[in-house]
């Protein structure tokens, strides 16, 4: 099975910019002569009824003139698949007065317990793998601070208590689920300490965002 999905560009959605850039090629066909006025009309109609790229892309393909620039190149994307599966590492985090990190390429078992006591954890999902489509990630703090990093591509569902303390999701609620991708849920208890679920941050590179 194939690790990456390219994206259809004919199905994304077309914009202003994109309806004028296929109006402007009309209107200089129409000028050359290529089109008589009731074909002008017509075809300009349909651009701006268009919705999509595959709408757009047929209404010069006949007319013999460099078309406009529309669809993007399709961005290769992982399959949400690619990331379940393999050997589950450690089921524990456990942090006593001191810090433990988890990050890079590791598995997460099916369920995972981290605990932090007068101390720091932190998990980052950004290029983990699962061992499970569904995760549990059980969380508690007392006295200390957890940390779980979750790409946009992790569907993930919070619902920890905290007590003198805080159990935070700052993660985009209205992010959508990826069809096939992990599942993860984060719980636990916080008390006198903090829990917080959040989307990688973006730093400015030059003229481009990363995520760390």
């Amino acid at each position: 099975m194939s690790d990456e999905l390219v994206p259809d560009p004919r199905q994304m959605r077309a914009s202003d910019a994109d309806r004028e850039k296929v109006a402007q090629v009309l209107q200089r066909a129409h000028g050359e002569g290529r089109l008589d006025l009731h074909e002008l009309d017509e075809r300009l109609a349909a651009t701006y009824a268009a919705k999509t790229y595959g709408e757009l892309v047929p209404l010069t393909a006949d007319l013999g003139v460099p078309s406009p620039s529309l669809m993007p190149v399709p961005v290769q994307q992982h399959l949400p698949s690619s990331r379940i599966g393999g050997t589950p590492g450690s089921t524990a985090s456990f942090a006593f007065w001191s810090g433990i990190e988890r990050r890079g390429e590791w598995v997460v078992p099916a369920t995972h317990n981290a605990v932090a006591v007068m101390g720091g954890v932190v998990i980052d999902l950004t290029k983990a793998r699962f061992a499970q489509q569904e995760t549990t990630i059980n969380a508690y703090a007392l006295m200390g601070g957890i940390e779980v990093i979750v790409p946009a591509d992790v569907t993930v569902r919070v619902d920890g208590v905290g007590f003198m303390g805080a159990f935070e999701d700052t993660t985009h609620k209205g992010d959508p689920t990826v069809p096939g991708g992990p599942h993860v849920r984060i719980t636990g208890f916080a008390m006198m300490g903090a829990v917080e679920v959040r989307r990688p941050k973006r730093k400015k590179s030059k003229n481009r965002e990363i995520e760390d």
